[in-house]
């Protein structure tokens, strides 16, 4: 257990227990240990090894140690089930509850591995009071853009509480961004957009809603810390900074290194069959679901476009996977596109396929992780957001970035069509020397230009170190 190196920085990462959430801990502890950072990296058992494995690295060796953590029992959170993907979206509730009774574990840690900083996530706000009994300083690592939590999840949304979104006021409220608000290209957002955001201030089995936790954790923190960068955010990060009158420290977008693990030789065969950049690559990550109709419109839309196209689509955990495709899919629509189209479900090397040659388009939910990734690999973007972050990531995209397109959708149920995603398909591919496309495809390439400038992406990285070392009273040679 003792990984206390004196003169280096040693900073523990406690991501919640969700792949979206633990990913982007992974890649900046990545980045840190290309720079000598030493690392404990908490979660429970039954995450361990498939973070072990996301950490492993051709480029340099890890100085990141995983250490498992034991899951209270909670009543109705099945035994050994230790992250999202395995559960049911109520379940998830309940994994904010058995973190909630981890607390005398973290700070037996804590004390042992004693280290200068804990970068925590949403759900551990009892985490800054307990650190600072103990003398360590607290980072609240957001993994969304700035835009999100300055639209959302900042002192000026209060007051909140389950009886005020009773109201019917609530939606209208949400539509609309919170006082003080920076003027950019994000004025409002749509219906049934606000209507998913009320699920932040909900409270699920008489815990704290997710915007109390936040709320309470970026109050309590003595850093924050955003997975963002001021060319891409600067009024946002203002913005949080002046909401909540702490450091506000970036570590820009965290672009992945490209992986050296080839492409499944039969998604390289059949992508290698098409003309460069003439496919679409569709995928909504794995925990982000559309309904039976929406799947249908999705297809029928993309055969529109008469493009090729590959489509991954997921469901949710513990359902029959043949039988939602069977239900899912439009009648006949298998043969009618077997020449020109893969309908996949489960895991696929997304990586990989999206720095294939042959795929020039990504229709995709709008993970910010997913947008980097996109963008360095020059494809187009085409968003279809499902939920949460996602809303305001394509916002962002192309709002005030520019950079790609959004499927157009009905303002009160989110409603889309066949033609709807036809239409944001072609916008980005068909007339690509005339407008938009053009435009979007001028901002796609700066903005690739800049996340692939790798001594921009390390000078964020490096800067960050350098300000931890100050705070911790560190001082480098």
């Amino acid at each position: 257990m003792e990984f206390n190196g004196g003169h280096r920085l040693h900073v523990v990462m406690f991501p919640f227990f969700a792949f979206g959430h633990i990913s982007p801990f992974v890649q900046l502890s990545k980045k840190l240990s290309l720079h000598g950072v030493q690392i404990s990296f908490f979660s429970a058992l039954g995450n361990v090894n498939r973070i072990k494995s996301m950490l492993h690295s051709d480029s340099a060796p890890t100085t990141t140690q995983v250490i498992p953590l034991t899951l209270p029992p909670v009543e109705g959170l099945p035994p050994g089930l230790e992250s999202t993907s395995d559960l049911s979206r109520a379940q998830s509730e309940l994994l904010n509850l058995a973190l909630d009774l981890m607390q005398p574990q973290i700070s037996s840690l804590l004390s042992q591995l004693k280290p200068h900083f804990v970068l925590f996530d949403f759900a551990q706000d009892w985490l800054p009071p307990l650190a600072s009994q103990l003398g360590i300083k607290t980072v609240f690592y957001s993994i969304f853009v700035a835009l999100s939590t300055s639209y959302l999840t900042v002192p000026a949304r209060l007051p909140r509480s389950t009886a005020y979104l009773a109201r019917p006021s609530a939606i209208e409220d949400l539509k609309k961004p919170p006082p003080g608000f920076p003027e950019t290209s994000i004025k409002s957002v749509k219906t049934f957009e606000a209507r998913g955001f009320l699920y932040m201030f909900k409270s699920f089995y008489s815990g704290a809603s997710v915007y109390d936790r936040v709320l309470r954790g970026l109050n309590g923190c003595d850093v924050i810390l955003a997975k963002t960068c001021r060319e891409m955010e600067g009024p946002y990060v203002d913005y949080v900074t002046q909401q909540f009158k702490k450091p506000v420290l970036l570590v820009g977008p965290v672009v992945p290194e490209p992986s050296s693990e080839p492409l499944e030789g039969r998604w390289a065969s059949w992508l290698g069959q098409f003309e460069p950049k003439s496919v679409i690559y569709c995928s909504f990550g794995s925990e982000a679901f559309l309904s039976d109709e929406q799947v249908k419109e999705l297809l029928l839309g993309l055969d529109l476009t008469g493009l090729p196209f590959f489509v991954v689509l997921n469901f949710p955990a513990n359902t029959d996977i043949s039988a939602e495709l069977k239900r899912a899919l439009p009648e006949g629509f298998l043969e009618k596109v077997k020449h020109k189209a893969v309908i996949h479900a489960g895991w696929v090397q997304q990586e990989q396929i999206l720095a294939h040659q042959s795929v020039g388009c990504y229709v995709f939910h709008a993970g910010f992780s997913s947008v980097v990734e996109a963008i360095v690999n020059d494809c187009q973007l085409v968003m279809l957001p499902v939920r949460g972050d996602q809303l305001l990531n394509a916002k962002l995209v192309s709002g005030d970035l520019k950079a790609g397109v959004e499927v157009n959708r009905r303002d009160v149920d989110g409603y889309f069509g066949k033609d709807d995603i036809k239409d944001a398909v072609g916008r980005v591919m068909a007339d690509i020397d005339k407008e938009p496309a053009k435009s979007i495809r001028g901002n796609h390439k700066k903005w690739k230009e800049f996340l692939q400038n790798s001594e921009i992406q390390t000078k964020f990285v490096s800067d960050l170190v350098k300000e931890m070392e100050a705070m911790a009273g560190l001082h480098t040679v």
